[in-house]
């Protein structure tokens, strides 16, 4: 399933939600078509089980192995949000992009929802800012946002934020 989940990010993520047939995300997963409906027996359920695989992944990249320090934690997890759309997605966030193809699926707000969630709490904990976890998630949704427009001056912006919103704070 990692496998196929795997692939299937990919391809969503270089070709989109409405582009890629089927056959392309049966050679994207690797795997046959019986074994892709095996494991996603539907359209959405592909949607899904990639965006479960980024979500895993991003968070893993994002959040791990932080400093210890705030300040420094509130650098690194902006700096590794920049690095993340260089390398990985320039022109916005995967999640809203799913919800924006298929508003009606309740099942992808509520991965998108679970997705920021957990992306705000942990920036939260790491930053010693747990009760600005809106404001955290402005910080970085705003970095993605503006990412595609302004590289890496995104991602030094984003910066400046953490440290005021961590001076108000403090």
């Amino acid at each position: 399933m990692s496998k196929i989940s795997a692939g299937l990010e990919q391809a969503f993520a270089s070709r989109g939600f409405a582009e890629p047939s089927v056959e392309d995300l049966r050679d994207a997963a690797g795997v046959s078509l019986r074994t892709l409906y095996k494991y996603t027996p539907s359209r959405a359920e592909m949607v899904l089980a990639a965006l479960e695989n980024r979500h895993q992944r991003y968070l893993a990249r994002v959040f791990g192995a932080l400093p210890e320090e705030p300040r420094e934690a509130v650098d690194t997890i902006l700096s590794r949000v920049g690095n993340w759309m260089a390398t990985e997605t320039s022109h916005g966030c995967l999640f809203h992009a799913a919800v924006a193809a298929d508003p009606g699926s309740d099942r992808l707000h509520d991965l998108l929802e679970r997705h920021k969630a957990e992306v705000a709490g942990r920036a939260a904990a790491a930053t010693g800012l747990k009760a600005a976890e809106t404001e955290l998630l402005v910080i970085i949704e705003g970095l993605t946002q503006a990412w595609p427009l302004r590289g890496m001056a995104a991602v030094d912006a984003a910066m400046r934020l953490g440290h005021a919103l961590q001076a108000q704070n403090n």
